[in-house]
């Protein structure tokens, strides 16, 4: 390790009281958007916005003391104010008012008719999309032309479809640029009405989930697309989907790509972050907006189920959509235009089209959203945590977020989504002391003895992700294995931990050893350890003392020889 050798301390003597050289994550907020940054201490600078007196700068060293990370150099946190948006909020979700029930039950008969017609073309679709693909087996060259005009039996197919839904008539403005001059095309999401218009219209290669590929009928369609499947939570398979848009956008004899940057659909109030799987290539970039106009019913697949969606869209007069092309955007050739500005000034014309705002928002809120749902939660917007800016700032993944969510969730959290100093001890196996009250107010940033999980998450994630967590993981496991067998045994556990948390009884103890040992074989490996302070980082200040106070030089070439 070139930077941070194992034979190095964490922190020298001599520096305990003084500012750790490693930039840190310091979250800020100002009047505006709340914003990440990153603060070198080694500077001596203050984070913007946070000025200090002297009697501030006086309490510096208690304030570090008071720090149970300041092993890691790891400093205080501000965490951002909780948004109000929400953006996967469907304003409609309930049949309300005499109007709409006197609608549906006169909607009621034209909805059968309405179902069979959509049964009717599904199949029709489907069965000439099967005659399309019998026996062609190249799918990694463009569709034959012969067979593209069979797929045109399917396209007539939808426009009926979307005739069943009540879209009698689509308002369109601008028109479709040349594939050759755009063959990327991007659009805001906001029902499953959108696929079906564009497959209608234009008769693109989209890229989709691999979920999608098993839906009954549905799933043979979009093979027809020569779709590219991507898995979002592997980057591997994402790394695959950006080469195979790059093939295919390069030659004109594919159908031009169609892309959902948002990830998901939303409520068409806001834009969400934009994933950069259109814009990595460098190719321009055509922007569409899709609205849907309405008084009583809102048609985004927001907080309601797909069956009701649907019935309420089979039981209204007519829905109204528009949709309208927009003007090119190209990258930038003068500065070699990087995906992220690129993305950044397509939402910006999307959004600007729209008159909506721009938020930080992405699909992995919308996965907390619905974990906090399924947990019954009585609020679930309230585990949202705009997730883009946080995986930007931390290299936190989706997953791990879902992760440390399910742990906060353990929490028992009350109506308002806060868990008290109690809940978080018997979480964690920690005693009631006033270190454990340290670990608990290093997120407690507003001091009222509740924490929100927008405050445990971005906690933790700042352990996690600190350039020394692993090495302090390591040092802590050789700390504790005092008989150089790498187990940890129950006793030599209690005998580290004692000197954080004092009078440990057996229960107690046996409880935080449970704990650790991830695979229940009563000896806690070096993998159960690390796995363990992965999924609850904030327990490594528990072994603060051993980190900060001992020879960890000598640790470090006794860890080297046992590995030689």
């Amino acid at each position: 390790m070139a930077e941070h050798d194992l034979i190095s301390p964490l922190l020298a003597s001599d520096r305990l009281s003084q500012p750790s050289d490693e930039p840190q994550v310091i979250l800020t907020v100002d009047e505006g958007e709340p914003c990440f940054e990153l603060f070198n201490q080694s500077t001596h600078q203050e984070p913007p916005n946070h000025p200090r007196n002297h009697s501030d700068r006086m309490n510096d060293t208690h304030l570090e003391i008071e720090n149970p990370f300041e092993f890691l150099g790891a400093r205080g946190l501000a965490v951002p104010r909780p948004t109000t948006v929400d953006p996967f909020r469907n304003h409609t979700p309930r049949i309300e008012g005499v109007y709409e029930w006197l609608k549906i039950l006169i909607c009621l008969p034209i909805a059968l008719i309405r179902l069979v017609l959509f049964g009717l073309c599904l199949l029709v679709g489907y069965v000439a999309t099967k005659f399309a693909l019998q026996g062609w087996k190249d799918k990694q060259n463009p569709m034959p032309k012969w067979r593209c005009r069979l797929m045109w039996v399917t396209r007539i197919c939808t426009r009926c479809i979307l005739f069943s839904f009540g879209y009698h008539w689509i308002k369109r403005r601008g028109r479709p640029a040349p594939r050759e001059i755009a063959p990327i095309v991007v659009s805001n999401h906001i029902s499953y009405i959108e696929p079906i218009f564009f497959f209608y219209e234009l008769f693109p290669t989209i890229v989709a989930s691999e979920s999608h590929d098993s839906l009954p009928f549905v799933g043979t369609i979009i093979r027809a697309m020569q779709v590219i499947y991507v898995n979002r939570f592997s980057p591997s398979s994402r790394k695959h989907a950006v080469s195979e848009i790059k093939r295919k956008a390069s030659c004109d004899r594919f159908p031009r790509l169609l892309l959902f940057p948002e990830g998901t659909t939303t409520n068409g109030r806001v834009i969400i972050s934009f994933q950069l799987g259109a814009f990595i290539p460098g190719y321009p970039i055509q922007p569409v907006i899709v609205r849907y106009p309405h008084v009583h019913f809102d048609q985004s697949w927001g907080h309601i189920s797909l069956a009701k969606l649907m019935f309420r869209m089979f039981t209204q007069f007519h829905n109204f959509m528009e949709v309208e092309y927009l003007p090119i955007v190209s990258p930038l050739e003068n500065q070699k235009d990087n995906a992220i500005h690129f993305a950044d000034r397509t939402s910006h014309s999307i959004a600007t089209a729209l008159n909506v705002i721009q938020t930080s928002h992405s699909y992995g809120d919308l996965m907390l959203l619905s974990r906090a749902s399924q947990s019954k939660q009585e609020n679930p917007t309230l585990y949202m945590v705009e997730m883009a800016k946080v995986e930007s700032s931390f290299h936190l993944s989706t997953l791990e977020a879902v992760d440390f969510l399910d742990i906060f969730l353990s929490m028992n959290p009350d109506p308002s989504g806060h868990v008290k100093i109690h809940d978080f001890f018997r979480v964690l196996r920690l005693k009631a002391c006033s270190f454990s009250e340290k670990i608990f107010g290093f997120i407690d940033v507003e001091k009222s003895g509740n924490i929100t999980f927008k405050q445990f998450l971005l906690g933790s994630a700042n352990i996690l992700k600190h350039p020394l967590f692993r090495q302090a993981c390591e040092l802590a496991f050789i700390e504790c294995d005092n008989g150089g067998n790498h187990y940890i045994s129950e006793q030599e556990l209690r005998d580290c931990i004692i000197e954080v948390i004092p009078n440990l009884n057996e229960d107690e103890i046996h409880e935080l050893f449970n704990l650790f040992d991830i695979d229940s074989d009563g000896m806690i490996s070096k993998q159960d350890f690390s796995t363990c302070l992965r999924k609850n980082p904030l327990l490594l200040a528990l072994f603060s003392p051993r980190l900060m106070h001992k020879n960890l030089s000598k640790v470090g070439e006794r860890m080297l020889e046992e590995i030689v």
